[in-house]
């Protein structure tokens, strides 16, 4: 018989490869008449630029790079590979949204030891419209994520690693040596988390969120292990044995990554901005005690936080799809990507046909978000629960920091990295309704109904939306019948 570590793993690689089917499911539509849709043709050419140079940008009369190299050296891999079409622009936010899939299942049943709740967890993130929507174009919004993901799952291992460390301590009569409790040696499982929390910077420079949330998490495990293991003074214990270390992991080696991605551009002769010494900037002077290569970096990024920090709505003008944040957890107001009508020669069945991507969170999950975030925050006063806890940091760190300006331009597609912690949020509730084994057999038996039910209607409520999530020809009532609230139009 499989042992139940065998069968998380099976059920995971199994929804990797479902995943992995619907979200490459015909990947190259739609197009823009064969060029690239939406803000694809801002990221796409990006990337082929840095294929054809090798890891970096050199157009200077293409300002417009503000992000980050990361994301788009991994969507160069996927044209190098399959070439410049929309396979290739895609290729890579598919592969990483896939990933997601098979992080998001062993990270769910990390979190509730069930490997039920795990495969749920993974279905569900199938079935999110904005997770679905953001592996299926070449823009950079899954890349983070996927690197979020990954980084909040190391998290969860170090965390375990830790107490089981302790563990051993407290075994062997250790506990009481050190009123701040024991050393612990290397934890390489907070090393991978900063190296995640790296990557994810050096795809888009919201990464930088996380590393602060995700630290303070860290602080908090870390204490709260210390303080279940009988450590006479637990919190200052943190402070000394792991605050400084934790500091090396998720911030140093997030820089020395977040620089690593820039190797390339440091290399070139020609990279955007890379001889801004001389040019833009004086030779001389107190800063000429740095590198070129590093003032040249301080230039481009102040160039690249001045275009963030004055891209501000206009006023009576704003942008057709631009929202606010309090409109996204609910999915209040989405984004529409591609649009093309035309006659019933197209095969819709209808003398009028549309095919169109919106970019649209599930309402069957995204509508719950309020009563599930809620729940969330009730176990963490209540019962103190720290997996309720976590799940609302990484929610948290990718949503509270846009509420600091209100005035600059913002999209739904911000909420790609959230996405995945809505749905971890939604499995726990869900891991409620279950119960536990000893509350009995027609307990559990009404609990898996239900949550069965709401499986089902999740999974009903995506292939209704089907067709707008992969640009399918369908007819006007159709695509009418698609836009449920007068804020989707």
């Amino acid at each position: 018989m499989p042992t139940d570590r065998v069968r998380g793993w099976v059920v995971a690689l199994v929804l990797t490869v479902v995943g992995g089917v619907v979200r490459f499911w015909d990947l190259g539509w739609p197009t823009d008449h064969g060029t690239p849709i939406f803000d694809e043709k801002h990221y796409v050419p990006q990337a082929w630029q840095v294929l054809r140079n090798g890891g970096y940008e050199d157009n200077p009369g293409y300002e417009l790079v503000v992000h980050p190299p990361l994301s788009k050296q991994l969507m160069a891999v996927g044209q190098w590979v399959f070439g410049y079409d929309p396979v290739g622009w895609r290729a890579a936010s598919a592969l990483a949204g896939v990933l997601c899939i098979l992080a998001i299942v062993r990270i769910a049943r990390r979190l509730t030891r069930s490997t039920l709740l795990g495969g749920l967890a993974g279905v569900l993130l199938i079935a999110d419209g904005v997770s679905h929507v953001s592996a299926r174009v070449g823009m950079i919004d899954i890349f983070p994520a996927v690197f979020v993901l990954l980084a909040f799952g190391a998290l969860l291992v170090d965390r375990d690693d830790v107490r089981a460390r302790l563990a051993t301590v407290v075994a062997e009569g250790r506990i009481g040596d050190s009123v701040w409790g024991p050393r612990l040696g290397i934890r390489w499982w907070r090393l991978a988390a900063g190296a995640c929390l790296g990557l994810s910077l050096a795809a888009k420079w919201s990464g930088l969120y996380y590393i602060a949330f995700f630290g303070l998490l860290l602080v908090g495990f870390d204490a709260a292990a210390r303080r279940a293991a009988g450590v006479a003074r637990p919190f200052v214990g943190t402070l000394v044995r792991d605050v400084a270390p934790a500091l090396w992991a998720c911030l140093a080696v997030p820089v020395l990554l977040y620089v690593a991605s820039w190797l390339p551009w440091i290399a070139s002769e020609t990279g955007t901005d890379r001889h801004a010494v001389g040019q833009q900037l004086p030779v001389g002077g107190p800063a000429a005690l740095l590198p070129d290569w590093l003032r040249g970096l301080v230039y481009y990024s102040t160039k690249v936080l001045e275009f963030h920090a004055t891209l501000d709505t206009p006023r009576g003008s704003p942008h057709p799809w631009e929202s606010k944040p309090w409109t996204w957890p609910m999915g209040l107001r989405p984004m529409l990507y591609s649009y093309e009508s035309g006659t019933g020669e197209l095969g819709c069945g209808s003398s009028s046909c549309v095919s169109a991507v919106m970019l649209i969170g599930t309402p069957a999950m995204w509508w719950l978000a309020v009563p599930a975030l809620g729940w969330s925050l009730w176990r963490v006063v209540t019962a103190f629960d720290w997996r309720h806890a976590a799940v609302l940091v990484g929610y948290g760190a990718g949503f509270l920091p846009w509420f600091t300006n209100l005035d600059r331009q913002m999209y739904f597609f911000y909420m790609t990295p959230v996405a995945p912690f809505l749905v971890l949020a939604i499995v726990l509730a869900l891991g409620e309704f279950l119960g536990r084994r000893e509350q009995g057999l027609e307990r559990r038996r009404t609990g898996t109904l239900v949550v069965g039910i709401y499986t089902g209607l999740v999974v009903a409520n995506f292939a209704w939306l089907w067709p707008i999530l992969v640009g399918t020809w369908i007819t006007a009532d159709r695509w009418n019948a698609e836009l449920w609230l007068p804020s989707w139009r």
